[in-house]
């Protein structure tokens, strides 16, 4: 396959259209197509030469229609609900060609799996790493007094019963149930299901299941898909009910968390997500090596990832990195899956890092790799980001699996108002106020005005009463 880059010459703006595939806007001199064998490309843009609507447009990501999709997940929502067990049982069974007799297996039922040596080592650094980084993030109780005997605090509890989604379609994901299940651990909820699809036999892939036991995980439901997702929602005969569902997965997946969060199973979820993303800013001194590795380690996860490699500057060898990405995704196992993600995927020539990062913080990207010489001082112009790679020989690999940050992220431009997977994400805090007599004598006259003001006299008797008994008892001990 020639996974070649497609170089659109035009002349025009930086800024839009509505879909990268949609190039109305364009007219027939402005655009070239290229055809490669594998139907495998990505467009190019100058940024410069783009109205601000043009550049716009480029934010929006490979379309998902999600109105059929729920109209596909809603009877399987429904369905699971009524007949729990069995319906998930038959779902298996359409969906992943298994039978199984269990849907949920209890971790500490379960007898340790055997992992080679060296996948075991790397499994446990990788644990140790983001046990350490969530472990860092656990909050701090501050008690304020903010008037004389009026103290106030706000205290972490956590989330008692938890759902873990770990993908197993194309690809096994136990990484993702260290991201999702040592955080669970960290917090301390009661009860973690895990849910990820069985193998053909029916069984847990070994190296998911060593990272559940590892990290305390209770269940694992056998299931993928929008059944799982309904069946911790709504709780069946063997699947525990949970209070917030957490993890990536397909399209079907998204939309079971995003119906089931507005119904009456009374769950919450992590964020909405769709396929992954980066974003890759280079300038001359980045290797083509390196920066085609990077765009095809997100292109390979799936046909509908998209990724997007930023040009910073002069002296960029373009035509290297079309080479190294024809080459590289030509020996990838999943080079079908890449080539069809490069095909939606596109180019943008900054003239600087400001304009390259602006482009960026307008994207909003689930990976930001930033590939530049002094890569570091450019962090704090990032502002829309679900994680941050600094510099030469940071790929975006080591999060996905073992610097210890969480690699369960805003996608879909979601950046721009969700972070990612983290220890708060398993928390839910409580404040607690307590006044002593002299504080609410300080603090009670002005509660009761604005009471008044309100209109809601209650309120200011459930004061003024405790301020007639504070009087009473200074009258008492005067005498």
């Amino acid at each position: 396959m020639d996974c070649r880059l497609l170089s659109v010459n035009r002349s025009g703006g930086l800024f839009g259209a509505t879909r990268i595939t949609n190039q109305a806007f364009l007219s027939s001199s402005q655009r070239r197509s290229v055809h490669c064998a594998s139907n495998c490309s990505m467009k190019s843009y100058k940024l410069s030469d783009l109205s601000r609507t043009q550049v716009d447009s480029l934010k929006a990501r490979p379309r998902i229609d999600f109105r059929s999709i729920f109209d596909v997940v809603q009877p399987i929502i429904d369905d699971v609900r009524s007949r729990g067990d069995a319906a998930v049982k038959d779902y298996t069974v359409k969906f992943d060609k298994v039978e199984l007799e269990s849907i949920v297996e209890n971790v500490n039922d379960l007898p340790d799996p055997v992992l080679d040596p060296a996948v075991q080592e790397a499994f446990d650094v990788a644990y140790s790493n983001i046990f350490a980084f969530h472990a860092a993030q656990k909050p701090v109780v501050k008690n304020v007094e903010n008037m004389e005997g009026v103290k106030c605090k706000r205290v972490a509890r956590s989330i008692s019963s938890v759902g873990l989604y770990v993908p197993g379609g194309t690809a096994v994901l136990p990484s993702t149930a260290l991201m999702l299940s040592v955080p669970a651990q960290i917090a301390g909820c009661k009860t973690v299901v895990l849910a990820t699809p069985p193998a053909q036999d029916g069984s847990i892939c070994k190296e998911v299941l060593y990272c559940a036991k590892k990290a305390g995980v209770t269940h694992i439901l056998k299931a993928g898909g929008a059944q799982a997702i309904s069946a911790m929602a709504w709780g069946t005969d063997s699947c525990p009910k949970v209070e917030k569902i957490y993890g990536p997965g397909n399209q079907y997946v998204t939309a079971a968390k995003m119906i089931l969060q507005n119904s009456e199973a009374m769950i919450s979820i992590d964020m909405p997500a769709g396929p992954s993303e980066v974003l890759v800013i280079a300038d001359k001194h980045a290797s083509p090596v390196h920066i085609a590795a990077d765009l095809l380690s997100q292109a390979e996860h799936g046909p509908d990832s998209q990724v997007v490699l930023v040009v910073s500057g002069e002296g960029v060898d373009i035509n290297a990195i079309e080479d190294e990405i024809s080459k590289q995704c030509n020996s990838l196992p999943r080079g079908d899956f890449a080539s069809k993600a490069l095909s939606h995927s596109f180019i943008v020539y900054a003239r600087d890092m400001v304009e390259a990062i602006a482009f960026s913080n307008m994207y909003a990207p689930e990976h930001l790799i930033i590939n530049v010489k002094d890569a570091e001082k450019w962090e704090s112009f990032v502002e829309n980001a679900g994680s941050v790679f600094l510099g030469e020989w940071t790929p975006e690999s080591v999060g996905d699996y073992a610097s210890g940050t969480n690699h369960v992220l805003p996608t879909y431009g979601y950046a721009r108002m969700y972070g990612g997977v983290c220890l708060d994400s398993f928390l839910k805090y409580i404040t607690v106020q307590s006044l002593t007599e002299e504080g609410l004598r300080r603090l009670g006259p002005y509660v009761a005005t604005m009471a008044e003001i309100e209109g809601l006299d209650a309120h200011k008797r459930a004061v003024t009463l405790r301020l007639q008994d504070i009087e009473a008892k200074q009258v008492s001990n005067i005498k």
